[in-house]
């Protein structure tokens, strides 16, 4: 059985940076031993990285969420503690300009995964777009959301996405 863990847009910035949070403080050891307990079965790990440029508040997304976050190059845009210890130079690393990423998407459509884990911030944005990708990707794979291993700044939502994923076939576990 081909399998994956997705890591989304683990980041400074998502994590104490502008725009972190407690919550998602709190997934750093939880998200490093999956990674590594993945790695141990022989899964592949892949990474998402939310990217912006320099001009992101001149982007629709800055006009929206006017905070600048996960400027290339920046510390903010690099993967956050722990979790940046367990990324490997053979691991997939996925620069995305808006929620989903459209490289994920390609790469899973011909690498026919039978199961995809994904886990990762911000649980109500990038976490279910992704999700949505990977089940678009690949109809007949076996899609989860960690749901212990997810978070977002608003409880609320986060419960609210994780029922929004269950009811279109992702496991939510």
């Amino acid at each position: 059985m081909k399998r994956c863990l997705i890591v989304v847009d683990y980041q400074n910035d998502f994590v104490t940076g502008s725009l972190g949070n407690e919550m998602a403080a709190a997934l750093e050891e939880g998200i490093a031993a999956r990674i590594r307990a993945c790695r141990a079965q022989g899964d592949d790990i892949l990474f998402t990285l939310d990217t912006h440029e320099e001009d992101y508040m001149s982007t629709r997304e800055g006009r929206y969420l006017p905070v600048p976050h996960c400027i290339r190059d920046t510390d903010g845009h690099a993967l956050y503690g722990k979790v940046a210890a367990e990324c490997h130079a053979d691991d997939h690393v996925f620069c995305k300009e808006t929620f989903g990423s459209k490289g994920l998407f390609d790469f899973l459509r011909h690498n026919r995964y039978d199961a995809v884990e994904l886990c990762g911030v911000v649980t109500n944005i990038c976490v279910i777009s992704n999700a949505v990708i990977a089940k678009t990707a690949l109809p007949e794979a076996d899609v989860a959301v960690n749901a212990a291993l997810c978070a977002s700044n608003d409880p609320e939502l986060h419960q609210k996405a994780l029922d929004v994923m269950a009811s279109f076939q992702i496991d939510v576990i």
